[in-house]
């Protein structure tokens, strides 16, 4: 059973609505949305994904809807790591907490015309050259060990945002404030740029470093172009939204890189189990099929997703609250003493 045209149409041009009215609501209307908000939304769009895969079960059966489930926690596990590098971006630029929405949306919108190049351009090496996924596997293996090292953050991506910005600032006139949302502004009647364009040039490149990690890994689920790239939208969607529901808690997951680690990991040892199992390459095992390369199925891949994000979260959240139980707490006599001497 395949996947109807049908549905593949009418489900992007819903999401592609779904996509504008969200835009044009940000854009109407710019606030800093309140935590019941944010996380109705976010509510939403995670309701919307398991209605779509849903849908799948019925329309094109069980095969297709596992795996746009599973690449849809996948996408969104590694998501979430996209959050840490924007909360840097946000305060590295001082970009006004009222215009982080559109930032966010801006860099959403990048995302996914960066990942759809990259999935078009991924199908079509898969077809030609299916070697490719030992080349995908030990790319994630390197990845998830450069994320596991205590050096693992997000340090690599913020050094070639600054370059880029230093560049930019060389080459073109950049006022010192915000016009709203606007690119372009007059400063003393002359016409310049506005910090908005380093932000968005930043969001950019963090994106670009993410996809490059994330669709290599999602075509170890499936290789179905449709799937890849809805399970990719669906993942961004409810982004901007988690980032305000979330808010100060992003400081408090200090093992969630451990468990993205974890899941590049085992996601580059079935790419690499997968392309043994299809081997062509003539240098390895004469260029036969390595028959007792096992495939790792679905429901595994979905449960170590869940799993090492699971743990790595209520892991983080313990250690947060022990440190803050061993805080002193200072009395208010103290405290009064203390400002005391310092005047």
């Amino acid at each position: 059973m395949n996947i109807p045209v049908w549905f593949e149409i009418t489900s992007l041009v819903v999401l592609v609505v779904i996509l504008i009215a969200d835009l044009m609501l940000i854009k109407l209307r710019p606030h800093i949305p309140s935590t019941k908000e944010s996380s109705l939304w976010v509510g939403f769009y995670v309701a919307l994904a398991l209605a779509f895969a849903g849908l799948l079960y019925f329309i094109a059966g069980g095969q297709f809807a596992g795996e746009f489930l599973t690449g849809w926690a996948l996408e969104y596990s590694l998501s979430i790591d996209n959050l840490f590098v924007f909360v840097l971006i946000m305060a590295q630029f001082a970009v006004p907490r009222r215009l982080q929405q559109m930032v966010l949306m801006v860099g959403i919108i990048i995302a996914l015309v960066l990942r759809g190049l990259f999935i078009i351009a991924g199908v079509a090496i898969i077809e030609n050259f299916s070697p490719v996924f030992y080349i995908f596997g030990a790319f994630l293996i390197w990845t998830a060990i450069r994320q596991a090292m205590p050096e693992g953050d997000h340090d690599g991506e913020v050094k070639r945002e600054n370059f880029l910005i230093r560049l930019l600032r060389r080459r073109i006139d950049i006022s010192d404030e915000y016009d709203g949302t606007k690119m372009r502004t007059v400063v003393d009647g002359k016409r310049m740029w506005t910090p908005m364009i380093m932000v968005f040039v930043a969001i950019g490149v963090t994106d670009l470093m993410f996809a490059i990690d994330s669709i290599p890994a999602i075509f170890s689920i499936t290789q179905n172009s449709f799937l890849v790239f809805t399970a990719n939208i669906f993942a961004l969607m409810g982004l901007r939204q988690l980032y305000f529901l979330l808010g100060d808690l992003l400081d408090r997951l200090r093992y969630l890189h451990y468990g993205i680690a974890v899941i590049l990991g085992f996601i580059g040892v079935k790419l690499v189990l997968h392309a043994m199992h299809v081997n062509e390459l003539p240098f390895i095992n004469g260029g036969q099929h390595i028959e007792w390369a096992p495939d790792i199925p679905i429901w595994l891949s979905l449960t170590v997703i869940v799993a090492a994000m699971g743990i790595a979260t209520v892991a983080s959240l313990i250690a947060s609250s022990r440190d803050k139980k061993r805080e002193p707490v200072v009395e208010p006599s103290e405290q009064g003493k203390a400002l005391r001497d310092e005047v």
